[in-house]
């Protein structure tokens, strides 16, 4: 369903992505761990059009994207949630789940009250508002809601394009215990038929969640396999997991 083959990508001296070749099938779950520094988020952003690789090419669904922008890349299937806020603070929830459920149907038009009462847009809005228990805060400004609601409604903005890939940097990046065992939920109730790619350092989720796990060091895929190799493997532990220890 997405493949990378031979990503390279360098910052002048810094090589920051070295011949990554990573495929995914369709509905795997896949975790990507490294150390900071290790090339993952410029990883992410090579496949969903952010950043052109200088080598090597990325498939989606068995079609070349490489020289595809992030708009025709989402169209096509391919989503991302972020590290970073990146809502519109002044919309309400259901705002923001609808212009992209709008451009998922291709019913968006410059008046926004016409595209977010379609029918089809308001079925994605709810559909996607449930799965990510956000329905409470449906009318809620953004900026009127808590750091963690607004971390489940970035994943909700991304499902509402209806992907067939979606990508995730870090979805528990600063919310506490609770909040992040309620992403553990809905990351395991998510369609099966969706293929989902996350950037984590959260090892609980991470070995709860993954099919398989990558792991990134100076840019190189130094190991890609199921959870119970990874909790064994030594060289993971020296480059990554430093003092943890198996639970």
């Amino acid at each position: 369903m997405l493949e990378t083959r031979n990503l390279d990508k360098r910052f002048g001296a810094v090589h920051v992505t070295r011949d990554v070749s990573i495929k995914l099938e369709r509905g795997e779950r896949r975790v990507i761990l490294g150390p900071n520094g290790a090339g993952k988020t410029t990883l992410f952003n090579q496949l969903v059009g952010e950043l052109t690789p200088d080598k090597g090419s990325v498939h989606l669904a068995g079609v070349d994207v490489t020289d595809l922008p992030v708009a025709k890349r989402t169209r096509q299937g391919l989503s991302r949630s972020y590290q970073k806020n990146t809502l519109f603070d002044g919309l309400t929830v259901a705002e923001n789940l609808g212009l992209a459920a709008a451009i998922h149907t291709s019913n968006a038009t410059r008046i926004w009250s016409d595209s977010l009462a379609r029918p089809e847009v308001q079925e994605i809005v709810q559909d996607v508002a449930n799965q990510v228990q956000v329905l409470p805060y449906l009318q809620a400004r953004v900026s009127e809601i808590s750091y963690g609601v607004r971390r489940q409604l970035e994943v909700g903005v991304a499902l509402a394009t209806r992907p067939k890939v979606l990508l995730m940097d870090e979805p528990t990046s600063g919310v506490g215990p609770e909040m992040a065992k309620g992403f553990h939920r809905l990351l395991n109730d998510l369609p099966r038929d969706l293929t989902v790619l996350i950037i984590e350092h959260d090892m609980d989720l991470a070995f709860d969640v993954a099919d398989t796990i990558t792991v990134l060091n100076y840019g190189e895929v130094v190991f890609d396999g199921q959870p119970e190799a990874a909790r064994g493997s030594k060289l993971l532990k020296e480059i990554y997991l430093g003092s943890w220890e198996d639970a």
